[in-house]
């Protein structure tokens, strides 16, 4: 590739440009700025051209005009092979531009601090782009960069490379380019697409254009003979595994993401000491504790022993030796948590089949937001806010003769909490501080009923005096009374249902106390 000579330089993003501009200098490349820019290379000192000086016109237009001059982009996409566009360069006086080095006006930051629609109209960028575009296309003889992370790679290149960059610098350079623009341009679109003709926002745009990078290639799709990639999504912000820091194990795979997001969802429910255990995307363990992060592992093993065989664990306290030699007994897909000690590393990397887990370590304190969830379908596309719903147990509605006790409440809150995270139709039994029964994905609530009945009987644990939460209404009293046999003694559910009159006498009859909290959690 040739020598680069000329660099333009014209950024709203200054972080490391003076840094990055002095080390082209001293390789001897001449540099053309704009406006601030050039005002801040001029204040430390770097040799530097105005615009103005090469073009022939200044800066007009409050700075609306001034890269958009045939000096400017005819230096960019001259192709320097190509004897007819070196003639016509020679011809106009147009000089070469072999760097371009551009970030766009802050449209985004400036719609989030709230600016006036019309200060948001003045940062969409038009001369940016358009320089980033013209050097991206002749990217094998133009260099482009957009992004500060990329100047000290590049320096360190140039010098390697008698100031120049190689093929394949170029072409990553020249993609990240197209990245860069596009999602600028999607940022412009969609906040527009928000508004309605009167400038009000809109809850649902009419276009939505959604930026995602790919993260890693996963081992294989949902099935083996299914490829699959992992991508973050712009938006997103708090907790999640594309922040996550893998520790040891085998790529994970795409079922391993989607297990490993429920078990990071479920555990973020609270914030005392918590386990999770995940089997195929539904809690089969959740378990609380005062004491002890191995002891909050127990319980939540305890809730089914035998699902929690290949599952995935997470945690919202940093992983212990004490937790680390519980983990170690039993084949486990995932651990995920704030942190582990080293103790805890060394005990789980202490054995040749122990290194299969994968340990993924990520922060668990910054609260969530932002982003949609969405879901796709065959020609389109559902988009929704997060169900991050939240309820007061003590400020729900009593719609029984009995008022839940303050263990009932606590119990109630708990099962709550986990329900969200279940399959529906959904039934979950727990006391205060442990999952007791789990009916998930059954197409009636009494079905599952039974099967969170049966499973807490397999592994002997008692449901008497017990707290259930449905995450629909009970549309019939039938998966009340089966409830109430069980030995429940309080009830969690939305309420709404034409039969709510005929569920509540249910549960009078059998001493249960009920609250409404007038929200579903319905998770399809």
């Amino acid at each position: 590739m040739g020598r680069i000579q000329t660099a333009l330089i014209s950024v709203s993003d200054k972080k490391g440009i003076v840094e990055f501009s002095r080390a082209l200098s001293e390789l001897g490349v001449e540099l053309i700025s704009t406006g601030g820019t050039a005002s801040l290379l001029r204040d430390n000192k770097i040799p530097v051209k105005d615009v103005a000086e090469i073009t022939g016109f200044p800066e007009m237009m409050d700075g609306r005009v001034k890269t958009l001059h045939p000096k400017v982009h005819g230096g960019i996409l001259a192709l320097r092979d190509n004897p007819e566009h070196v003639a016509k360069m020679k011809e106009h006086g147009i000089a070469p531009i072999d760097l371009v080095v551009v970030n766009l006006y802050p449209f985004e930051a400036t719609v989030a601090r709230g600016a006036s629609f019309e200060e948001i109209v003045e940062n969409i960028d038009i001369g940016g782009p358009s320089m980033v575009r013209a050097a991206a296309k002749n990217h094998q003889q133009v260099g482009v960069i957009v992004d500060p992370e990329d100047y000290a790679s590049v320096i360190v290149e140039l010098k390697r490379n008698s100031c120049s960059l190689s093929a394949g610098t170029h072409f990553r350079l020249f993609c990240k380019a197209f990245q860069h623009t596009s999602h600028y341009d999607g940022a412009i679109s969609n906040y527009f697409a928000s508004l309605d003709e009167n400038r009000q926002s809109m809850r649902w745009g009419q276009t939505v254009n959604i930026q995602i990078s790919k993260i890693q290639d996963m081992r294989y799709g949902e099935n083996p003979h299914q490829s699959a990639a992992f991508y973050g999504t712009e938006g997103d912000r708090g907790p999640s595994l594309a922040c996550a820091k893998q520790f040891q194990g085998k790529e994970l795979s795409f079922n391993n993401i989607l297990d490993a997001d429920a078990a990071l969802s479920t555990v973020l429910e609270f914030s005392d000491i918590a386990t999770v255990a995940i089997k195929h995307n539904n809690p089969c363990g959740v378990a609380l504790s005062r004491t002890s992060l191995a002891d909050s592992f127990r319980k939540a093993k305890a809730c089914d022993p035998v699902s929690i065989f290949g599952g995935v664990i997470a945690f919202n306290r940093p992983v212990d030796e004490e937790t680390a030699e519980e983990l170690k007994e039993i084949f486990l897909e995932i651990v995920i948590a704030p942190s582990f000690t080293s103790e805890a590393r060394a005990v789980l990397s202490s054995a040749k089949r122990l290194l299969n887990i994968r340990l993924l370590e990520l922060d668990m304190s910054e609260p969530q937001g932002g982003g949609y969830d969405l879901r796709r379908v065959r020609g389109g596309m559902l988009m929704q806010d997060w169900d991050t719903g939240k309820v007061d147990v003590r400020a729900c509605k009593v719609v029984t003769e009995r008022t839940p006790l303050e263990e009932e409440y606590q119990a109630l809150d708990f099962a709550w909490r986990v329900c969200r995270h279940v399959k529906s139709n959904t039934i979950v039994f727990a006391s205060p501080d442990q999952v007791l029964g789990v009916g998930a994905g059954q197409m009636s609530r009494i079905d599952s009923t039974k099967i969170a009945v049966l499973r807490a009987a397999t592994y002997g644990l008692d449901l008497k005096g017990s707290a259930v939460a449905s995450d629909a209404f009970y549309p019939f009293r039938d998966g009340l009374d089966e409830a109430a046999n069980a030995g429940a003694k309080s009830v969690i559910q939305p309420g709404g249902s034409i039969k709510d009159d005929e569920v509540v006498a249910a549960a009078n009859e059998h001493g249960i106390a009920m609250i409404f909290t007038g929200m579903r959690h319905f998770r399809h």
